[in-house]
């Protein structure tokens, strides 16, 4: 192993893993995007359902955990990336729940999300995953060169 690559990873010991913390705060702001493009919508009565309720609550879980994951994976502890995927995949399943369905619904002949919504609610959820995946992937990543380096260094 080359010098330079031994003393990235002995800093690794003393520095935050910012970029995976950076990208899981990203996609609070890709969901909080999507939030509010959801909320503001008031067509007639079709958001008013327990569906609305459980996606507030939902939400809310998501931040949380999501805020708790870019702490988590500041210092390179693996079971935050997992939990990263999970919401990721999360994330993935939201756009069949309300955005495909609220597209395809009609309220006294309008359509209750129009294609622009439509398709900007699709992207916020799906740049909010990929922010996640990416986030985990390099947690992951990083944690094991550090894990192994450590081991080395007790060798």
């Amino acid at each position: 192993m080359s010098e330079e690559r031994t003393t990235q990873l002995d800093r690794m010991r003393f520095t935050k893993n910012t970029s995976s913390s950076r990208l899981a705060l990203l996609a609070i702001v890709f969901d909080v995007l999507f939030f509010i493009s959801l909320y503001k919508s008031d067509v007639g009565t079709y958001y008013y359902t327990i569906l609305i309720g459980a996606s507030i609550i939902y939400n809310l879980v998501f931040l949380l955990a999501t805020f708790l994951c870019s702490e988590g994976v500041k210092n390179y502890q693996t079971p935050y990336s997992w939990l990263m995927v999970v919401l990721g995949v999360i994330q993935i399943v939201r756009i069949f729940i309300y955005p495909v369905s609220a597209h395809q619904a009609v309220i006294n002949g309008a359509a209750v999300m129009g294609d622009g919504q439509f398709i900007r609610m699709i992207v916020y959820l799906t740049a909010s995953a990929v922010c996640l995946f990416a986030g985990a992937v390099i947690n992951l990543k990083k944690s094991r060169d550090l894990n192994a380096h450590i081991a080395s260094l007790q060798a």
